[in-house]
């Protein structure tokens, strides 16, 4: 059994209405799931945002909270809805219209990994699927809610910033012909989830840092930006997915020679990002 849902670090000060999270950033795998599974301990990897929390995890240094998964993603989705459990998998899931995530086998309990690799042989109980979802999805979105509403009520609005990674395929056909695929792909649900000046913000930082940025293609933001992202009530929400192949092999799931170099670029990102909100007004609701 995995030991942990979740580790939140706070800052000493908390300057910031900026959090930062990594929901799929978990690498501690139940000897259960293993057991179960039909692939070996790096296939079932290759789903998880590996080292995202180490890119990100100097937030509490610049005033922001930090909140990471201790749950890996081929175990429990946090970044899918509760109740998007697949028939496929799950005995006695019911269908519930059609929704091309459970019906790709990346619901809420996932069934399959990249390239639609089967994580198990055969289905799991809807007790054990519900299991999962008591121990450690309800309470990592309980904390996200909560250290929200902490900073709405010490600065009057919160930036959440969910963190991801995406792989180094997955932006090969984005790019107009001749031009520079992305490194990073912020989503914002089309601005339904964040006011304009704080995705400016964002794409800003990391532009200033030499990353190429697209918005909302391929990636618009999953249940976390959509769940979470409330202008209206002074809460946004953007996804960032950083290319893989910028600071790991994502073959064999280990961090690149120039690991360090990354992190200590993204360190400056993150301090400037963590700066929203501190120079000015509370951002304006849209």
């Amino acid at each position: 059994m995995s030991q942990t849902a979740f580790e939140v670090s706070y800052p000493e000060k908390h300057r910031s209405c900026v959090v930062f999270a990594s929901p799929h950033s978990g690498r501690d795998y139940p000897w259960s799931l293993l057991r179960a599974s039909v692939l070996d301990e790096l296939a079932i990897r290759s789903s998880e945002d590996a080292f995202v929390d180490q890119l990100f995890e100097c937030a509490p240094q610049f005033g922001a909270t930090f909140l990471k998964a201790g749950v890996p993603r081929a175990f429990v989705d946090l970044n899918r809805s509760s109740d998007e459990l697949d028939p496929a998998l799950i005995e006695g899931a019911r269908r519930r219209g059609h929704n091309p995530r459970v019906a790709s086998g990346l619901g809420v309990i996932p069934r399959v990994v990249s390239n639609g690799r089967a994580i198990y042989r055969g289905k799991i109980a809807m007790l054990e699927a519900k299991r999962r979802l008591d121990e450690y999805w309800h309470p990592y979105h309980n904390m996200l809610q909560s250290v929200l509403d902490q900073a709405v009520e010490r600065h009057g609005q919160a930036v959440l910033i969910d963190c991801h990674s995406m792989p180094h395929e997955a932006v090969q056909g984005v790019a107009r012909t001749g031009a520079k695929r992305p490194d990073i792909v912020l989503g914002d649900r089309f601005g339904a989830a964040a006011a304009g000046e704080v995705v400016d913000r964002v794409e800003a930082a990391f532009v200033a840092a030499g990353f190429c940025v697209a918005r909302n293609a391929p990636f618009a933001g999953a249940y976390i930006t959509q769940a979470y992202g409330r202008p209206t009530r002074s809460q946004h929400a953007v996804q960032v997915e950083i290319d893989r192949a910028i600071y790991m092999n994502e073959d064999r799931v280990e961090p690149a020679a120039h690991f360090a170099d990354v992190q200590r670029t993204l360190r400056g990102v993150v301090a400037e990002i963590a700066r929203i909100g501190q120079d000015r007004a509370p951002l304006a609701a849209e």
